[in-house]
């Protein structure tokens, strides 16, 4: 049973609760008895089963930040849910900063539509839990097991196991069945994220239910100027990929080169020296993130001079460790084709 009182402190909460708790028990046959569990304070209600709030059992100081039935205690959604609203919590109930809260939720939708937001942030994971024919409709989780099973059968997922997936940019229409692929295959393709989906789908209904009833109106939060700038990634693989002709392309300014030119175009041979700078500077700092990475899974696997033979793809270190070293491989092969 929770009641609210309507006190101003919580000490005052915990004396009304305990008289009450008192005085409901001596109305209960014995040995059946009420006890007073806890004060929310500040308490957030978002429906029935759903809320959160500061824990408090003593007057002087809360316990912790408690929350039921919402995304930050759920398996189902990406890592990026659980962050943005565990976050977004901290902010109203802890330091009770409405604007800052809200101007941290538009910065991660700016940074997620501009792909600034690492790979392990958005990969959802849901469990394979029974034979392909017995569920009902398709399944993102499912289908991509299936996929996966024709790729290779030794590593794909099993009954049992949890599948790991993200959602890719598909084709006008398609589902999210089709849309769902393995991480790792993503990284290795270059296949571009469908942030709108994470938007929609995943990130809007949990920051509704938390800001409504707080700002009102939520639509400020996902239309704006934050939300105009959006990153279009370019697919290696698929579709008429398949049967372009690559050409190198300017360090600096991206343009196609002509033949004969292998690092920078006419325009930008002037900054040539500026520009070698800057690439091998991008490649120290990779050089940097990998090796920390690298070192941190070593540990973890209890040796510091063989190689990382980990595959556990619920820590979100394994594909921070796969994307920087792609990324480190791709910036290595652009500081190769400067001549000096």
């Amino acid at each position: 049973v929770m009641i609210k009182f309507g006190v101003d402190t919580v000490e005052e909460s915990m004396k009304l609760g305990e008289e009450a708790a008192g005085k409901v028990t001596k109305t209960f046959i014995q040995p059946i008895k009420l006890e007073f569990e806890k004060v929310y304070y500040p308490y957030l209600l978002m429906n029935k089963k759903r809320y959160a709030g500061l824990y408090w059992t003593n007057p002087k100081t809360w316990d912790k930040m408690d929350c039921k039935g919402i995304e930050t205690v759920r398996r189902d959604n990406c890592m990026l849910v659980r962050t943005v609203v565990d976050e977004s919590l901290h902010r109203l109930l802890v330091k009770k900063d409405k604007d800052s809260a809200v101007n941290y939720v538009k910065k991660t939708i700016s940074d997620l539509l501009c792909n600034r937001v690492d790979l392990s942030m958005l990969v959802i994971s849901k469990s394979y839990s029974k034979a392909e024919e017995d569920y009902a409709g398709k399944q993102a989780h499912v289908e991509l097991a299936k996929r996966m099973k024709k790729r290779d059968a030794a590593s794909a997922p099993k009954i049992g196991d949890r599948v790991a997936y993200v959602i890719t940019q598909g084709c006008k229409g398609a589902k999210n069945f089709e849309k769902a692929e393995d991480p790792i295959w993503v990284l290795e393709h270059n296949l571009s994220i469908d942030y709108q989906y994470y938007l929609k789908n995943q990130l809007e209904q949990p920051l509704t239910r938390i800001f409504e009833p707080v700002i009102g109106k939520v639509s400020m939060l996902f239309c704006g100027d934050h939300t105009r700038k959006i990153s279009l990634g370019r697919s290696s693989s698929g579709g008429l990929m398949k049967f372009a002709v690559k050409t190198e392309k300017c360090a600096s300014c991206k343009v196609p080169l002509p033949r004969g030119r292998r690092t920078v175009c006419k325009h930008c041979e002037h900054m040539l020296p500026f520009i070698y700078h800057k690439k091998l500077e991008a490649v120290r700092e990779k050089e940097h993130v990998f090796n920390k990475l690298w070192t941190q899974c070593q540990r973890c696997s209890g040796s510091l001079h063989q190689d990382v033979l980990c595959s556990n793809r619920d820590c979100p270190i394994f594909y921070r460790r796969k994307k920087v070293q792609k990324d480190l491989d791709h910036a290595s092969k652009l500081l190769e084709r400067f001549e000096f």
